[in-house]
């Protein structure tokens, strides 16, 4: 078993900002000389990255945040830090993927009865992953308080109970009832469960920290518990990769700037955070569409981002009349990007002949470029060093996706690959579509594309931003948190 100690933080509820601060622990850890490790057993995200499978020189898909989380640790991530990640692919099923790899399709009642099968898995993950380590940080999944699914839990108190790691409680008291939350958690898990935790924290405090003693003296008298402290809001988390597409809500205003990116908000969207590296420039204004709104008329480019479901979300596009808009855009002359889902929605046709998207064989796409695409069961699951075609520029990212895309447009590709191109470009090169995640984040690529656009593109080194950010969160929490109350109570 795994030898390595370790903590885990668990949540009141869903977007208590878990991910931020196991990142922001993990790069504590870090910079006190540890071996640090991130684990997740279950994470429920269409944002995945590719990780090493051990053993079999292949790429798998975990969560991104576990991704981010081992950028912190300075470590390579590995499936084994996210053994069991879903997909959702409709409002009550997700695709399954078990170590890296899919397990299947399983509706929100079967993956309950599924979940007790599960469990060897992130058992065998967790022996496995903090080997050579000398910390895990674990990080829990929605609330441990939703009793009425404890027997088959896997994500919380069920995995906290069966590896004996204790567990520190998060509260959100930016939305309200942080106190009931916590005392109310306490109240209702069960004896067994409640043994488990060694205290909380308080996370997204506005003002004057001081102002909120009497809460937690209050905390204190009901729980037992002891508070290893307050975190204030975290500014530099927007500067990190998001995970759960619960953000997007937040991500609806841009701010003004020369060039303005619009980005329709796909019901099954995927990857967003590809368009992260384009955020961190000072000239340009990342416009998230929601479901109802048009794409603005002065947008000068369209970014059509990722998608779980590439036929489902075409018919999402055009009920919200966005492919008027976007032939509209077209026809002034503005520039069209497509991302994997977004890039196989701007073919001509999508073909489904083995219903791996449902009983839809064949869709029209939006026509933007001259080409189709024909979905298969295999998944493509790879990290990906290329070239940019028209710039020469390097490239690095990963490609996870079902399906196949060849047409006339295709001879003028976006990226080299070992020789090969990959991605279709429209004759007149505003508009183009690549399968190649991640490809805003070559910095070289990224400026030479917004000059392209008329835009002038700031000297952001987009991997320095997200590392620097992940050095002032952890000084933070050295400064407002007990971290070496905290670091101690692992086992």
């Amino acid at each position: 078993m795994n030898k390595a100690r370790a903590i885990m933080l668990q949540g009141t509820g869903s977007d208590v900002g878990k991910t931020v601060l196991v990142a922001g622990l993990c790069r504590v850890a870090r910079r006190r000389g540890l071996s640090v490790r991130p684990f997740k057993p279950q994470n429920m995200s269409n944002n995945a990255a590719v990780a090493e499978i051990p053993g079999e020189g292949a790429g798998g898909e975990i969560g991104r945040a576990q991704w981010l989380q081992a950028l912190a640790c300075g470590v390579a991530p590995t499936v084994h830090m996210n053994p069991v990640l879903l997909k959702p692919q409709s409002d009550i099923g997700a695709q399954v993927v078990v170590q890296g790899k899919v397990f299947g399709e399983a509706g929100a009642r079967d993956y309950q009865t599924l979940k007790g099968k599960l469990l060897d898995a992130v058992m065998q993950s967790w022996s496995e992953v903090g080997t050579g380590a000398d910390l895990v940080v674990v990080e829990g999944a929605g609330s441990p308080a939703e009793i009425n699914l404890r027997d088959r839990d896997i994500a919380n108190m069920g995995f906290a109970t069966r590896a004996d790691v204790p567990v520190v409680l998060v509260g959100d008291i930016d939305r309200g009832g942080v106190i009931a939350s916590l005392v109310g958690t306490h109240h209702i898990l069960p004896e067994e469960d409640r043994r488990m935790i060694v205290g909380y924290l308080v996370n997204k405090f506005r003002g004057d920290i001081s102002l909120f003693d009497d809460g937690l003296a209050a905390i204190g008298r009901y729980t037992g518990w002891p508070c290893f402290g307050v975190v204030p809001w975290l500014k530099d988390a927007a500067r990190l990769p998001s995970e759960d597409s619960v953000v997007l809500e937040r991500l609806v205003e841009g701010h003004p700037s020369a060039l303005k990116v619009a980005v329709p908000m796909l019901g099954r969207i995927a990857n967003f955070d590809d368009l992260d590296p384009l955020r961190a420039e000072p000239a340009v204004e990342i416009v998230f569409v929601p479901p109802g709104k048009p794409l603005p008329a002065d947008a000068g480019l369209v970014v059509i981002p990722g998608s779980k479901s590439t036929i489902a979300d075409l018919a999402y596009f055009r009920d919200n009349g966005w492919d008027r808009d976007l032939a509209a855009h077209r026809r002034r002359g503005g520039h069209i990007v497509g991302l994997c889902g977004g890039y196989q929605m701007l073919g001509r046709r999508v073909l489904d002949p083995d219903g791996v998207e449902g009983s839809l064989r064949e869709v029209e796409g939006l026509g933007m470029l001259d080409v189709e695409t024909v979905m298969a069961r295999h998944k493509t699951v790879r990290n990906t060093a290329a070239r940019s075609a028209r710039f020469d520029t390097p490239l690095e990212g990963y490609e996870i996706h079902m399906g196949r895309t060849k047409g006339p447009d295709c001879v003028y590709p976006v990226a080299v690959i070992d020789g090969n191109g990959e991605g279709a470009t429209s004759p007149d090169g505003k508009v183009f579509g690549t399968y190649l995640h991640g490809l805003f984040g070559a910095d070289a690529f990224r400026r030479r594309y917004l000059e392209s656009l008329g835009a002038s593109a700031g000297n952001v080194n987009y991997r320095s931003v997200v590392e620097d950010a992940l050095d002032s969160i952890a000084e933070a929490l050295e400064k407002h948190l007990d971290c070496d109350a905290l670091l101690a109570a692992a086992r």
